[in-house]
């Protein structure tokens, strides 16, 4: 039997009732995480079948992906994602530096090489630049059927698939000065293969964000680069023992006139600057 290539391995599963079930959680969750993040340049790495950019406001937002949407397979909202076709995730044709947001849904756990593709993510986005991740959880209840597959059952998820969990995922990250700041679960529902068991599993949504969040079967993770030595400049505020001195009121001039020579004696006052008298002596 011929084996699909990974990008149209998890196509075809995004087609089925249990995709349609994780997409339509991805795509909840990734306008809610998009909506705050701004800047100039938006892009969404692959998938073209979500638009994950859809609520964000950046003035130039982008998908680049290895492969096009064929829309009359897809009735969803990446049918009307424009998508420009690169060759390889982990040779990004972008610049250095020049990309404020970068999402990935299910990109490492499809690439050949996850750790080169986010070396390349790392280089092309700003410092303090976003990026969004997607991925199947491998301690799920999905994990768990796709793992008895090994065993001669017929896989749940890809078998193109090397899932990532995400403490390892946080690991890469951290190797690369990135700080997490925020993640979540999803996609509760045992492996059913029907639109009609997975809505009857539907309660477990709730259920599961609140007493098991961790064995979601899909997380999103969202992580900020960071740049050691840098540091942001704002405005230059003068401190506060800086601000009383200038408002120190001017000393008194006391002027001393003898037959010889003329001399000056500074002396401090505490009264207001306008008070201060000339006194004239001579002698």
């Amino acid at each position: 039997m011929h084996e699909l290539a990974p990008g149209d391995a998890l196509s075809a599963f995004l087609r089925s009732p249990p995709g349609r079930y994780a997409l339509a959680w991805e795509q909840q969750h990734l306008n809610a995480c998009v909506a705050d993040i701004f800047g100039y340049h938006a892009l969404q790495l692959g998938l073209p079948e979500i638009d994950a950019l859809r609520e964000n406001r950046m003035p130039l937002r982008f998908c680049a992906s290895d492969r096009l949407l064929d829309a009359r397979r897809h009735n969803g909202d990446g049918e009307h994602t424009k998508v420009a076709v690169i060759n390889r995730y982990e040779e990004l044709p972008f610049a250095s530096a020049s990309i404020d947001l970068a999402v990935m849904p299910h990109i490492l756990e499809f690439a050949h090489e996850p750790h080169q593709v986010l070396r390349e993510v790392d280089r092309i986005l700003v410092p303090e630049g976003h990026v969004v991740i997607t991925g199947f959880n491998p301690g799920s209840l999905w994990g768990l059927r796709q793992m008895s597959a090994r065993l001669g059952t017929s896989a749940y998820l890809p078998r193109t698939g090397q899932f990532i969990a995400l403490p390892r995922l946080k690991d890469w990250l951290k190797l690369l000065s990135f700080e997490v700041n925020r993640g979540r679960f999803g996609c509760y529902a045992p492996w059913a293969r029907s639109d009609k068991w997975l809505a009857r599993w539907r309660f477990m949504e709730k259920a599961g964000d609140r007493w098991w969040p961790v064995l979601g079967s899909v997380y999103l993770l969202t992580a900020v680069k960071r740049v050691r030595g840098m540091r942001l400049i704002g405005p230059a505020w003068k401190r506060k023992e800086e601000r009383s001195r200038a408002l120190v009121p001017a000393a008194n001039r006391s002027l001393l006139v003898t037959q010889d020579a003329v001399s000056v004696r500074v002396e401090e006052d505490r009264t207001a600057a306008n008070d201060g008298a000339v006194r004239m002596q001579r002698r």
